[in-house]
């Protein structure tokens, strides 16, 4: 767009002819003038480590590709000490109260995320049958019973809502459970993920799942993350603060901005808002520092952050956002919790990123990779 013609557009909204639709427009063709990122230029395929680099982590996906949806499993092979903060307005969740600081039980066996909404916390009951099966969990005299907190995403929107992980996915997911790099973009719980819907599904673009680890100096520490993207803001790049996926203008030849419409008042009296709970991003971050239940929740808590710097808006009233921090202490010397929360965050930060650029679209969803194509 010319500068004659946006300050044309500026004079309009100051005389208070323009209407909400106009603002909308005005604004969508501002942002397809700087038109989409490279993909190769914006984000380079640089090497990024995942969770498993922690050691004595195992993840496995099951995806379902009928509709699509999946669910993933992080398996701990002796436990780790667990904490969990949710900041989303609209979570779904399991056995997320065992994990407060004054409650007893002080280790998780294996953490779970799924989509398929609150249907899909039936995977966990796969992942306690297969931990069973294996002698893993609290031990009651001759009982034993595994600890599997869960969280899950809202992806029934896109194709047969009935289609959705249960049990078996959760069982299958631990069969399929490595310590090796981990598959990112359109698996697992990362399968029907989407993200940039605060003006609806038809500008929403494909995310998925990515996975992130940082080692911290030569310490011997290290943090990784993984996440599910399902958020109702735009993925930003956590370098350049650049949209890298997020709401598409109605010419599909940029983005809207979500933040820059909310700024113009555009979500104000719209009929159309996101609907509650049809959103959430859910993450995990492990660390092979000695931490107790009161230090991983606080970890938890930082590395919230990461979903700052790359979702925007995020922990909205429609979403349910929330993520799970472990500590496996295989690293027994004494831990700083600042410093474990702060590189959590920064591990976050770049799974977000990772999850939307491997993601592979699908009809009507385009990802980050199609972009410019």
């Amino acid at each position: 767009m010319s500068m004659i013609g946006h300050t044309k557009n500026r004079k309009r909204m100051r005389a208070g002819s323009i209407n909400r639709r106009e603002v909308l427009g005005a604004a969508a063709l501002l942002a397809a003038g700087a038109g989409f990122a490279n993909a190769d230029q914006e984000e380079p395929d640089e090497p990024h480590g995942c969770i498993t680099d922690v050691g004595g982590i195992r993840v496995g996906h099951f995806t379902d590709e009928r509709r699509p949806t999946g669910c993933t499993v992080v398996l701990f092979d002796h436990g780790a000490v667990a904490g969990v903060d949710v900041r989303g307005s609209a979570p779904g969740t399991r056995e997320t109260d065992l994990l407060q600081p004054i409650n007893t039980v002080q280790e998780v066996n294996a953490l779970v995320l799924s989509g398929g909404s609150a249907f899909g916390l039936e995977t966990a009951n796969g992942v306690m049958r297969w931990l069973e099966e294996h002698g893993q969990g609290y031990r009651v005299g001759p009982i034993v019973v595994p600890i599997v907190p869960a969280a899950i995403l809202f992806d029934l929107q896109i194709g047969d809502p009935k289609i959705r992980p249960d049990a078996r996915a959760g069982f299958a997911a631990c069969e399929a459970a490595t310590n090796s790099v981990v598959p990112e973009g359109s698996v697992g719980a990362g399968a029907g993920a989407t993200v940039g819907k605060l003006f609806g599904l038809r500008s929403a673009m494909k995310s998925g799942l990515g996975t992130a680890s940082i080692a911290i100096g030569d310490t011997g520490l290290l943090v990784g993350a993984i996440v599910a993207v399902n958020s109702v803001g735009d993925v930003r790049s956590y370098r350049t603060g650049r949209i890298l996926a997020g709401a598409r203008a109605a010419n599909g030849q940029g983005f809207l901005d979500s933040m820059a419409q909310i700024r113009t008042g555009a979500l104000l009296g719209r009929q159309e808002r996101p609907r509650s709970g049809a959103n959430t991003t859910i993450g995990i971050v492990a660390t092979n520092a000695a931490l107790t239940k009161t230090e991983c929740t606080k970890v938890a808590q930082m590395a919230h952050d990461g979903y700052a710097r790359t979702i925007n808006p995020v922990h909205t009233p429609a979403d349910g956002d929330t993520i799970f921090a472990a500590a496996t202490g295989s690293v027994r010397s004494k831990a700083d919790v600042t410093t474990i929360g702060a590189v959590a965050a920064e591990a976050m930060a770049r799974a977000v990123n990772r999850a939307v650029i491997t993601a592979t679209g699908i009809q009507g969803y385009p990802a980050y990779r199609d972009l410019g194509k």
